[in-house]
């Protein structure tokens, strides 16, 4: 597992009615800035998208964004990123945004936001990747998603064993320190795992 050097941030494309919603992402945005890490977001100039952009930007900080073509006009792309990809649809653009960041972490947002984090928890739990996932639970907002999937765990859908520990913070400013915890965390279990193989031999 190689050091943070990028967040990939999911978020709504609208700002939501709490205002703590756009500070945070306001917050966010400096944050990676201020930690000399690169933001990889949606490529959108709207809502909290646009926020976390532009706060990661104001602050000296290195951005990248990934938009699908037919999302140019409606999400209207922020022309002041200068790395700025554009891929022919969705799958193409969750792909990239994978491949470009070390960690995930999901602001508050609908339907888009919720199926990407929870796509990355899916994947780790299938063995696809070992990089850190967190929810930014700003105003208790990601409370229902960890309920649901208590129930799942519940009723035996999941198990806690194979479920995939995925990191909450209602702090901005816990995120980055977080996230680096878990890499470091990751890290180690690598190496363990690494020696034990070794001892096999």
């Amino acid at each position: 597992m190689s050091e943070l050097t990028s967040i990939c941030v999911y978020c709504g494309s609208r700002s939501g009615r709490n205002p703590s919603y756009q500070q945070a992402a306001t917050l966010l945005g400096g944050e990676i800035a201020a930690n000399h890490l690169r933001l990889v977001y949606g490529g959108g100039s709207v809502g909290l998208m646009g926020t976390v952009a532009r706060a990661c930007l104001d602050a000296g900080g290195e951005v990248t964004g990934v938009i699908p073509r037919f999302l140019q006009e409606r999400e209207v792309m922020l022309q002041r990123v200068e790395d700025l990809v554009i891929t022919d649809d969705m799958h193409q653009r969750k792909r990239r945004m994978f491949e470009e960041a070390d960690a995930f972490v999901a602001l508050p947002g609908g339907i888009g936001t919720l199926e990407e984090v929870v796509e990355m928890i899916t994947w780790a739990q299938l063995g696809r990747h070992k990089k850190p996932v967190l929810l930014a639970d700003i105003g208790g907002f990601w409370g229902p998603l960890t309920e649901l999937l208590d129930h799942m765990i519940s009723e035996e859908f999941i198990t806690r064993e194979t479920m995939i520990r995925y990191l909450i913070a209602s702090d901005v400013t816990e995120i980055v320190p977080k996230l680096r915890n878990e890499m470091a965390s990751l890290s180690a279990e690598a190496l363990q795992g690494d020696e034990a193989a070794l001892e096999r031999l």
